[in-house]
C-alpha cells in the first residue's frame, strides 16, 4: 500500500491547513500509511525542505509543498494502488 509522508515544523500555518485535507484523503485509501515529521528533528529534512513545507511525499517522492490539492493527491494514490 501507499505511504504518505506530510513534512511540517510547528508553528507552520500552511502546514496547519494541508493537514485535515491530507488526513481526509488517505482516510479515502484504506490501507495507505499517513506519517507527519517535523523537519526540526532532521538536519537534513531542514536543510532540503525549509523553505518549501508543508510538503507531501507519497512512497517517498515529492508529490506537492506549500498547497495540497485533494483531487490531486487521490489520483496519486489511486496510481500507488495500481502499482502496489
Amino acid at each position: 500500500m501507499p505511504a504518505v509522508t506530510l513534512l511540517t515544523k510547528p508553528g507552520c500555518h500552511l502546514c496547519d491547513d494541508a493537514r485535515p485535507i491530507v488526513e481526509r484523503v488517505v482516510a479515502d485509501h484504506p490501507g495507505t500509511i499517513l506519517q507527519e515529521r517535523s523537519i526540526l528533528d532532521d538536519d537534513a529534512l531542514r536543510e532540503q525542505y525549509a523553505e518549501d513545507i508543508p510538503v507531501v511525499l507519497v512512497d517517498g517522492r515529492v508529490h506537492s509543498n506549500w498547497h495540497v490539492d485533494a483531487d490531486r493527491l487521490h489520483r496519486a494514490l489511486e496510481k500507488a494502488e495500481a502499482r502496489a
